[in-house]
């Protein structure tokens, strides 16, 4: 079975397209299924936009969720549209992320930590002048809040969790290995997936999020995978999906998994 679950559209306010055009590219592409997956607004904020470059605006999310839901039924028997919404983990405002996405009926959220110590993971300055030691610290904190975020019950999927070497590919050589094998336990426990992000090409590290080292981890610890591309064009939609196929077979995984009403479904590669 071919799905992509990772994808966005403009309202989050950095990508192109609308929904309609994602739905109609997973098509083309070949898939069974469409998971459309944008940005959650920021509700740490009283502000209705806080970052309108970021995230969509918080009278969006109702629109947002009955835009899919029509859209759906209208797709029924040509592709299977997929309810989900990426989520940011910040451990102060968990609760209230979690009250409010739990009013909507999401096939999946994914969680995705893109801020550690209030810094995004993204900038690539944050680097500057630390000291090895420094950086190793910085590393394991990335690695705690996901290992918080899989333990929260509110995720079924991790979002790209190395994405931290986006714009700074130095990040996979900072020495850290513990803290990432205790996080694919965690992770295997709580019985949620990370997904294979293949948006990793349009940042300094190109490649794929994970990295092979740590999808073969994740294999040796049992953790379940899936599949988002986390398009942010409409052509990105699937893309690489076959070569993911591939490499997850080689590295001996079996199955991957996608999500209807936050049910896991099981499929072989």
């Amino acid at each position: 079975m071919k799905f992509d679950l990772h994808t966005h559209h403009f309202r989050c306010g950095h990508a192109d397209g609308n929904i309609r055009d994602y739905i109609d590219a997973g098509i083309e592409a070949g898939l069974q299924a469409i998971g459309i997956s944008d940005h959650t607004p920021y509700f740490g904020s009283e502000e209705e936009q806080a970052f309108p470059r970021i995230a969509m605006a918080k009278s969006e999310l109702r629109n947002y969720v009955e835009e899919v839901l029509s859209l759906k039924q209208e797709y029924a028997g040509k592709i299977d549209v997929l309810l989900g919404i990426e989520s940011d983990y910040f451990p102060i405002h968990a609760e209230l992320y979690r009250d409010t996405l739990g009013q909507y009926p999401f096939d999946y959220i994914i969680g995705s930590v893109h801020h550690t110590e209030d810094v995004s993971i993204f900038n690539k300055t944050r680097w500057k002048g630390l000291s090895d030691a420094r950086k190793v610290e910085v590393k394991k904190s990335y690695y705690s809040l996901i290992r918080e975020s899989a333990q929260s019950g509110m995720f079924q999927i991790l979002g790209h969790i190395d994405a931290m070497k986006g714009n700074y590919p130095s990040f996979s050589d900072i020495i850290a290995d513990e803290a990432i094998d205790e996080t694919l336990q965690v992770i295997a426990a709580s019985n949620v997936a990370i997904e294979i992000n293949t948006s990793g090409k349009t940042k300094l590290s190109g490649g794929w999020y994970p990295s092979d080292a740590i999808l073969e981890r994740a294999q040796h610890y049992g953790v379940k995978v899936t599949f988002g591309s986390d398009a942010h064009k409409p052509q990105r939609v699937g893309d690489e999906l076959e070569e993911v196929r591939t490499r997850l077979l080689e590295i001996g995984f079996t199955e991957w998994v996608y999500f209807k009403q936050k049910q896991m479904q099981i499929v072989p590669l």
